[in-house]
């Protein structure tokens, strides 16, 4: 077997595994009817599906003899801004109180994004006046 054959092989079990994973967020994605839980299909998808989708780009660019940094490029743009977009999402749903409320924290009341410390509340309240 030549590189290109395995290659060409690769890509196809990319494209199917994109796939899967992209059904499976869809059906999630319909399925949920809360925001937080909503949430977890389209992130699978974004890194997982399409991460397989573009290495199935890539594989193939490579099988046909050229080269593409591009889907690289994309995969890591989409790798990165994922889960920071997924947090902020969460963060604003909180916010919101339109989702289940996380639990209290067990010894320190600092580290849950709804409290913050009393020096904060002070400093927050100078600036407006």
């Amino acid at each position: 077997m030549t590189g290109q054959i395995i290659a060409t092989y690769a890509a196809a079990l990319s494209l199917l595994i994109g796939s899967g994973f992209i059904m499976v967020g869809v059906i999630g994605l319909l399925k949920f009817n809360n925001p937080m839980t909503r949430l977890h299909a389209p992130t699978k998808v974004g890194t997982i599906g399409i991460g397989m989708l573009l290495l199935a780009s890539l594989l193939h660019s490579y099988a046909i003899g050229g080269s593409s940094m591009h889907e690289l490029l994309i995969m890591a743009f989409l790798f990165v801004t994922a889960p920071v977009s997924a947090n902020f999402i969460a963060k604003v749903n909180i916010h919101r109180r339109s989702c289940d409320m996380p639990p209290e924290p067990p010894k320190d009341d600092t580290w849950a994004t709804l409290n913050s410390p009393e020096g904060d509340v002070q400093d927050t309240a100078s600036q407006k006046g």
